[in-house]
């Protein structure tokens, strides 16, 4: 089976592909990145990005996934900053958050439903709260683990499927259940 690789054609604006990059989809990766800073997805040599792996980048985000990274069908979605350093691993079905993407208040939560629907305007957004995910060289997460927002995972961190991450986990440290305790560090 041969991959896409982007060698020629159209990016979206603001996104930066390391040498060697390779992207099994094409339209849909890109489907929901809508960032406006330059760079505002930048993904660094040799980076696989296979089946089902997207960017929902907002206006303001900017996500970096560092050399050597192994993304299996993840969701990013990234509202201020997403950063991944080398040899991440980031398996099938996880999803890394530095955001909720809507407000807790009903009426703000309302508020931004309409603004997000087709028709209309995502000017009429309330501001969402954001703080940045930081993930280490060489952390593997698993399948169906969830990643949310102010998280930093250290270098060598093992996050096991299914895992809620909502707090820190130190370098070298194995994280499992919901929420993420960790078990050895």
């Amino acid at each position: 089976m041969s991959h896409e690789v982007w060698e020629s054609g159209p990016l979206p604006p603001g996104v930066r592909l390391g040498r060697g990059v390779m992207l099994e989809r094409r339209r849909e990766t890109f489907a929901k990145y809508r960032s406006s800073r330059d760079p505002g997805l930048q993904l660094g040599d040799g980076v696989k990005a296979y089946t089902w792996t997207s960017f929902s980048v907002e206006p303001e985000g900017e996500l970096y996934v560092g050399d050597g990274c192994v993304l299996v069908g993840a969701s990013f979605m990234c509202g201020e900053r997403i950063r991944l350093g080398r040899d991440v691993i980031v398996s099938f079905n996880v999803v890394i958050a530095d955001c909720d993407f809507h407000p807790l208040d009903p009426q703000l939560r309302r508020q931004d439903a309409v603004a997000n629907a087709p028709g209309g305007d995502l000017r009429d957004r309330p501001l969402l709260e954001t703080r940045p995910v930081e993930i280490g060289d060489g952390a593997w997460i698993g399948i169906g683990a969830i990643v949310l927002k102010g998280v930093t995972i250290g270098a060598g961190a093992r996050i096991a499927a299914g895992a809620v991450v909502t707090s820190d986990v130190p370098a070298g440290a194995t994280a499992e259940g919901n929420p993420a305790r960790v078990l050895d560090a």
